[in-house]
């Protein structure tokens, strides 16, 4: 087996890996029935062949809000079968389908399942790209006619959505009942950002919360039930010392309550321990299961940007480090001109460092609001919301920064060109 023969040994750790990953849909879901029965009662019309409310469903990542309505979306599907009602559910990940054309395609592509037609059925094939959008949206309302019965749209991370293509795709989602006869249409709506509803006109948004339903994060306690679920199945009996759950749990309640966080440091915990050849889990292996997680995520983010896109965070750095925890991105393109002619590099014109600020907020180092000034136009104002420190180590650790020697340029010389 060359390479891979010293891997294939008996494994002491792990009996099933997968249990703790994050696509895995357990049996049951601790901790979340009233947030479950919630969506079942809304949700329950269906059954009759009427049809029910839209949803609109907040919590942070992490808090099973996905699990919990693909939970209930199984459930409808088999209570369904039993009642010989028909009740659909597909779900789209708007992160990826992000434009009404696709949104519209992928909905008509999952109804129509051509494994489930008959064969002298007609069947229609969208395109993902080429058609007039109103002739996608004619084409699914048929599709939808010839299917029947009721279909519950699950459009998780339904922000991102909105924020790439605005609202017009679920106003015509939340309209499309008025134009179908045989056929019922439901809206699911998942979101992590709360204040994405501002972005929607009021037409869409009480069409679309007709019930609103929150998910809280997790206590300490409720992350040690589902990691202990996860465990039994996951680890071989006795590879988990006994403060290692409370330890993952503990770590990642102090920060969202995410339970796929505490997922993430278990099975990494147990993964570094398998590497090691050790026949348990110990409290050593969560700690650095911590440090591992957070290192490579946003510091290995960091460190493979371009130097341009760098200069334009250690201006923002020396911002925030001058006490000005807000600024625009003006106040960054004063500062980054200052900075590339003292180290002797190009700089960039005001548009192009205006895509490198964005391109940061989307990689989430940065987040950014669109602000007006009236007369005088419109800018961003610019924060940090991770931790300064360690980003600002990775910057000034760049080779190709080194040799610029852009530590020349310093706090003190940033501070002077705002006084």
């Amino acid at each position: 087996m060359g390479l891979f023969k010293k891997y294939l040994g008996n494994n002491k750790i792990f009996k099933n890996r997968e249990i703790l990953r994050h696509s895995y849909r357990p049996q049951t879901l601790p901790h979340r029935t009233p947030q479950i029965d919630s969506i079942a009662a809304v949700l329950a019309p269906s059954l009759h062949n009427e049809t029910p409310s839209n949803i609109l469903i907040y919590g942070k990542t992490g808090t099973g809000k996905t699990a919990s309505v693909r939970y209930v979306g199984a459930e409808l599907e088999n209570a369904g079968s039993h009642l010989n009602t028909t009740c659909r559910v597909v779900h789209l990940n708007c992160e990826v389908i992000d434009t009404q054309y696709r949104v519209l395609a992928q909905i008509a592509k999952l109804v129509e399942n051509v494994d489930d037609l008959s064969s002298d059925r007609t069947r229609t094939h969208i395109p993902m790209t080429g058609w007039p959008t109103d002739q996608v949206y004619a084409e699914l309302k048929n599709i939808l006619e010839n299917s029947g019965g009721v279909l519950v749209i699950i459009l998780d991370e339904i922000d991102k959505l909105v924020k790439k293509s605005g609202d017009e795709t679920l106003y015509n989602l939340t309209r499309i009942n008025s134009d179908l006869e045989r056929s019922k249409v439901c809206i699911i709506g998942i979101s992590n950002d709360l204040r994405f509803t501002d972005f929607l006109d009021p037409r869409v948004l009480s069409s679309l919360s007709e019930e609103e339903i929150v998910f809280p994060p997790y206590n300490a306690p409720q992350l040690v039930d589902i990691l202990k679920q996860r465990a039994d199945d996951a680890f071989v009996p006795g590879a988990l010392d006994d403060n290692v759950i409370p330890l993952c749990a503990a770590l990642a309640a102090q920060e969202h309550g995410d339970a796929r966080r505490a997922l993430d440091l278990l099975r990494v915990s147990g993964e570094l321990a398998d590497r090691e050849s050790e026949s348990s889990v110990t409290e050593k292996h969560v700690r650095l299961a911590q440090d591992k997680i957070e290192t490579d995520s946003m510091v290995e983010c960091i460190a493979t940007l371009p130097t341009q896109s760098k200069v334009v965070l250690y201006a923002m750095l020396l911002l925030y480090r001058i006490n000005q925890k807000i600024f625009t991105s003006g106040e960054v393109m004063r500062l980054y001109r200052e900075v590339t002619r003292e180290i002797s590099l190009e700089t960039l014109t005001h548009r192009r460092v205006t895509d490198l600020i964005s391109e940061l907020n989307m990689l989430g180092v940065i987040s950014t609001r669109v602000i007006s000034k009236g007369r005088y136009g419109r800018t961003k104002e610019i924060s940090f919301d991770a931790s300064t420190d360690r980003i600002w180590d990775v910057v000034l650790k760049d080779p190709r920064l080194v040799e610029h020697k852009i530590s020349r340029f310093n706090e003190e010389q940033a501070g002077k060109l705002f006084r």
